[in-house]
């Protein structure tokens, strides 16, 4: 199959990415609906309605900000700046909606934790929408520099380069598992899965940032990875807490 992959579907070209990426929301939502229905969610409907309405405002504004941030050299004119608010990106969604669902829960009085449903929907989503981000080849900017390793892929420019959605995919795969051995062996706290899941992921666009042609503007890092080490530092109480628990039982 030749990337980026472009059907041609009653005459059109077919943006195959665009289509991913809706289908990638609609399957995580009902998803999460499924696992709500499956297990006892301790938050009430309304409680939870607004929990997803802040997270969505979150994750709407944090992805664009993100994306904006990714170009700050850009030449502010119309053309530029439309093109900017169109820009997004997953890891400002996911920390944007964090802070969204912070404030909304603070907002309405909420206390309990409300992540942890959210996780393998989440994880579904960005697997489906990555495989759009594959597929678009080097339209999309989700693939990385060049390189001699066999891993190296042809997407789209005549260059082998490494397939990074290819590697996130792999990743995935391998944290939805592992998420689902630590919630079947381990008795977590409420909060703790969805914890997991942004320290593992975050984590992992940290390093596999350095994998894809960015622009390094502070202390050799780019954007995301700045955003990276903002969430770890936003998880250092529970990173440290879970340091000593481990100490303790050695």
């Amino acid at each position: 199959m030749k990337l980026p992959f472009e059907p041609i579907l009653f005459g059109y070209t077919v943006n195959i990415h665009l289509i991913l990426e809706y289908l990638a929301f609609f399957l995580a939502f009902r998803y999460y609906v499924f696992l709500r229905k499956k297990r006892k969610d301790y938050i009430s409907s309304n409680n939870r309605l607004s929990i997803i309405l802040g997270a969505a405002v979150g994750a709407f504004i944090g992805s664009r900000l993100v994306g904006v941030l990714e170009n700050p050299l850009v030449t502010f004119s119309a053309k530029n700046v439309i093109q900017l608010l169109n820009v997004k990106t997953i890891m400002g969604g996911l920390f944007g909606g964090l802070i969204g669902v912070e404030l909304a829960k603070k907002i309405i009085g909420e206390t309990k934790s409300s992540g942890d449903l959210f996780v393998f929907p989440i994880i579904a989503g960005i697997f489906i929408g990555r495989i759009g981000c594959f597929l678009s080849g080097t339209n999309e900017f989700t693939y990385g520099i060049e390189t001699t390793s066999f891993l190296g892929m042809d997407l789209g420019d005549g260059v082998l380069r490494h397939p990074v959605a290819l590697y996130e995919l792999v990743f995935l795969i391998g944290v939805f598992f592992c998420l689902k051995i630590i919630q079947e062996r381990h008795t977590l706290q409420s909060g703790e899965l969805f914890k997991f899941f942004m320290l593992a992921y975050f984590g992992f666009r940290f390093c596999i940032e350095f994998l894809k042609p960015n622009t390094f503007f502070v202390l050799g890092l780019s954007t995301i990875q700045m955003l990276c080490i903002v969430c770890y530092v936003y998880y250092t109480r529970f990173i440290i807490q879970k340091i000593k628990n481990a100490r303790k039982k050695i």
